[in-house]
C-alpha cells in the first residue's frame, strides 16, 4: 500500500474511533483537506499532522505508527517499537 492511501486511512480511523467528523477538523483544516488526506490524495505536512492529532486527542505518532503498519500487514506494533527504540537510541548514543 502506497504511503498517502496508508495515512488517509489510519487518519480515518483514529478520526473515526475518537467519534468526530471530518467537520471537527475545522479549527485547523477544512473538511475538503481531510477528506482529500483521508482518500490518499495530498500528503500533510508535520504541522499538520500535529494539528490534527490534538483535534483528535492523540500523539500524532500514533496516527503515523497506524499508517506504517497498515503498509506492512507482517509486521507487528511490537517489531515496529523495538526497531524505533533501536534506531533512536542508537542516534542518542552518538551524539
Amino acid at each position: 500500500m502506497e504511503l498517502e492511501r496508508a495515512f488517509g486511512l489510519a487518519l480515518k480511523t483514529h478520526r473515526v474511533s475518537a467519534g468526530l467528523s471530518q467537520e471537527s477538523f475545522s479549527v485547523v483544516s477544512s473538511r475538503t483537506y481531510v477528506s482529500t488526506l483521508e482518500r490518499g490524495l495530498k500528503s500533510p505536512t508535520l504541522d499538520k499532522i500535529d494539528a490534527i492529532a490534538s483535534v483528535i486527542g492523540s500523539h500524532p505518532l500514533s496516527i503515523l505508527v497506524s499508517c506504517y503498519l497498515r503498509m506492512d500487514e507482517t509486521l507487528t506494533i511490537e517489531e515496529l517499537f523495538l526497531r524505533i527504540r533501536h534506531e533512536v537510541q542508537n542516534v542518542k548514543d552518538g551524539s
